[in-house]
């Protein structure tokens, strides 16, 4: 292991040791530091802003971790590749169940779940601003869609921002039968 996998280990440990909101309270922490809203940091901003999380880098390990991440060669820290990096893997029962509940949102087999495949698979009639009168079917299947949404909240959901979501949720339950479970029952596969 290296010293950048080191760092990111650590960092994965303490999230981790913060409980299910543990990568996600990072991911809004960093999306608070980035305050040009480019979706990146520099090493300096990483570097105090991990301080502030009581993780201290120097700067050759701040620079090392930004150098690993920068997919444009601008010399910054892409933040969804490093929060991505920051998840533990997920095991094949996770990902294929996972899969499993995308494709039955997926009704259009298209491979983007968008509103329009929402309905029929997802009731919102029983949400409290429908039966107020103050939201719509659309606008809750909206909202129920952007949970799953990447930071563009587009209104179309891909693979992979569905596994993206659920694989900070997975990183939050200790075994795969648990998350198989709760999936299982959650999506009513």
């Amino acid at each position: 292991m290296d010293a950048v996998d080191a760092t990111v280990e650590k960092l994965r440990e303490q999230c981790l040791s913060r409980g299910a909101s543990g990568i996600q309270g990072l991911a809004r922490f960093f999306r608070r530091l980035d305050q040009d809203r480019s979706r990146s940091l520099d090493a300096r901003e990483l570097q105090q802003g991990l301080a502030k999380l009581g993780l201290v880098l120097d700067m050759a390990e701040a620079e090392g971790v930004c150098r690993r991440w920068d997919r444009d060669g601008s010399g910054t820290l892409d933040l969804e590749e490093f929060l991505r990096a920051l998840r533990p893997p997920m095991s094949q029962a996770r990902e294929a169940v996972i899969a499993a509940a995308f494709s039955k949102l997926d009704r259009s087999g298209d491979g983007v779940v968008t509103v329009d495949d929402l309905r029929g698979v997802y009731s919102c009639h029983a949400h409290p601003k429908i039966q107020s009168g103050e939201w719509t079917e659309k606008e809750v299947l909206r909202r129920f869609l952007d949970n799953f949404d990447s930071n563009e909240k587009d209104g179309q959901v891909t693979l992979a921002e569905f596994q993206d979501y659920y694989s900070g949720v997975s990183a939050s339950v200790d075994t795969d039968e648990e998350f198989v479970a709760m999936m299982t029952n959650a999506w009513q596969l």
